[in-house]
């Protein structure tokens, strides 16, 4: 093949270099995406590739780069040596860019894709665990790549923590902006100052890169804005000192979610966070027990003392006494009350940095409905993450009645009989 010559950002010039995994993120206006087509184009063009180009969700070809690469295609002068089809594009020596949703694949429905050489995740903010953990190991040719983009929206994203934050071996990763465009066109500078000026909260996040505090509409938006300018999330140890107390907001086919925490004087400190689903309540006893912490309450909603069928004619509370635990229900206040009180907690409670990612998350993705008949925000919108904060919510409503006293009178805890189920 004949030198291709192209205009190229010079901050990704990594791009050309072997690396297993290859991050580009940044703000607006970078070259990113743009940047990263041009590259597998050109590497394509000079020996046979198998480019697999995926995002989480792809409902149609429209939602994928094709049309990117297709105009790449035409920039580049390389009309002569890729054949553009429908749902894939074709290189004449044998390279080949398939296309593909990641949310819709099986550990066996991706296995047809063992092949690939690169793989390239665009808009891989949206990406999930689940997601990574599929696609990952299934890119396992000789000298195979993960070629990774996004902007950044929140620091819990898993693609964030995942390749920022605690990014893996054999890994470059660049954070890219419109600073670093030599071609970064008049009519976006416009728009960039404009922002700017306008509105410098968005104007961080979509221009520069950084991650919100919260995303747009967030009920606590401005108390976790506070939280992470006072960098109360952060290593919260456990304190044996004090007791720790669990708060729960009960599922079963919907999520339980279970809060451990502290409370020191006027600090309300979270040192953990389990939620999961499908589960008994004695497996989440028998979970925290495994803990050996200094027990103080379960706190159960206030319906917890209702007996149902589910539960054998008993009441959650009564399975959780019949369990060793030292019950405390939470009062029915409603939910706006309980979301004033939550907010006011948030002025006072510690996250700890790593074991509670996923209430931070919840937090942070906590919006109301906003009905299209009207336009004003309605009810809290019950989806995944609100089962998180109905858990928060609660542990605001009796921070106050999480005692410490009486620790020094208690007498040492016996593993061994909880360890034979004797509490």
């Amino acid at each position: 093949m004949d030198e291709i010559e192209a205009r190229f950002p010079p901050k990704l010039e990594f791009l050309f270099g072997p690396k297993r995994y290859k991050v580009a993120y940044g703000g607006r206006g970078g070259a990113k995406s743009w940047g990263f087509a041009r590259a597998l184009l050109i590497m394509a063009a000079n020996r046979p590739l198998r480019v697999l180009c995926a995002r989480e969700v792809q409902k149609s070809i429209k939602d994928s780069v094709h049309q990117l690469l297709t105009d790449q295609i035409d920039a580049l002068g390389l009309g002569g040596a890729y054949d553009v089809l429908t749902t894939e594009i074709r290189g004449k020596n044998g390279s080949l860019f398939l296309f593909s949703g990641l949310a819709d694949q099986t550990v066996e429905s991706i296995k047809s894709f063992e092949g690939i050489d690169v793989v390239w995740v665009e808009e891989a903010r949206a990406v999930s665990k689940r997601s990574w953990k599929i696609l990952i190991p299934t890119i396992r040719k000789d000298e195979s790549e993960i070629w990774v983009s996004f902007n950044p929206e929140l620091d819990t994203d898993e693609t964030y923590r995942r390749f920022v934050l605690n990014p893996p071996p054999d890994a470059t990763v660049v954070k890219i902006g419109w600073q670093h465009n030599p071609w970064f066109p008049d009519v976006l500078e416009k728009e960039r100052q404009d922002a700017q000026a306008r509105d410098p909260d968005d104007y961080e996040n979509i221009w520069e890169g950084e991650c919100k505090a919260a995303v747009d509409g967030a009920i606590y938006a401005k108390e976790l804005s506070r939280i992470q300018q006072e960098g109360r999330i952060c290593n919260v140890p456990y304190d044996p000192k004090l007791k720790v107390h669990v708060v729960c907001d009960l599922g079963f086919n919907d999520s339980m979610s279970i809060g451990l925490y502290q409370r020191h004087l006027s600090e309300l400190r979270q040192i953990d966070y389990l939620e999961d689903s499908h589960r008994t309540l004695d497996s989440y006893s028998a979970e925290l027990r495994d803990k050996r912490l200094n027990w103080g309450k379960i706190w159960l909603p206030h319906d917890a003392k209702q007996k149902t069928l589910a539960s054998a004619g008993q009441s959650v509370e009564q399975l959780m006494r019949k369990l060793g635990w030292d019950v405390g229900l939470v009062p029915d206040v409603g939910i706006e009350n309980g979301i004033k009180v939550a907010r006011m907690a948030l002025g006072r409670t510690y996250f700890d940095r790593e074991k509670t990612v996923r209430q931070q998350e919840c937090l942070k993705r906590y919006r109301r409905a906003i009905p299209t008949t009207t336009g004003e925000p309605g009810a809290p919108i019950h989806d995944e993450y609100s089962h998180g904060c109905d858990q928060y919510r609660y542990a605001a409503i009796i921070a106050d009645q999480m005692k410490n006293e009486g620790f020094d009178k208690m007498p040492p805890i016996d593993y061994s009989r909880m360890d034979r189920g004797i509490v």
